[in-house]
């Protein structure tokens, strides 16, 4: 009777270990979830910026291209379409002169 007694209690604690486990993983899927819910929208257009004084504009991307820069922000189609016309590069990547229909 002991040794049933003693089995119990070992596995009444590895179930509350394997509870606690659970449900700090489902709190960690459920603020994953927020975290996605709540994220920001992706920009449509965005432009990576210079170092220095002023940080000139050097390059327009579409909004989440993978190769533009850390220095960069948000600009509306407008802006992109005459920074691009006033010779700022655009990116050979995700090519936005293509996609607001901007010819050389």
């Amino acid at each position: 009777m002991a040794r049933l007694l003693t089995l119990r209690v070992w596995h009444a604690m590895w179930l509350q270990r394997i509870d606690t486990k659970i449900a700090a993983l489902q709190e960690r899927e459920a603020e994953q979830e927020q975290g996605l819910k709540n994220r920001p929208q992706e920009p449509d257009w965005i432009i990576e910026l210079g170092i220095g004084n002023g940080r000139p504009p050097i390059e327009v991307h579409v909004g989440g291209c993978y190769a533009a820069g850390k220095r960069r922000r948000p600009v509306p189609r407008d802006e992109a379409r005459r920074l691009l016309t006033s010779g700022v590069r655009a990116c050979t990547h995700c090519k936005p002169d293509a996609q607001l229909r901007i010819l050389d």
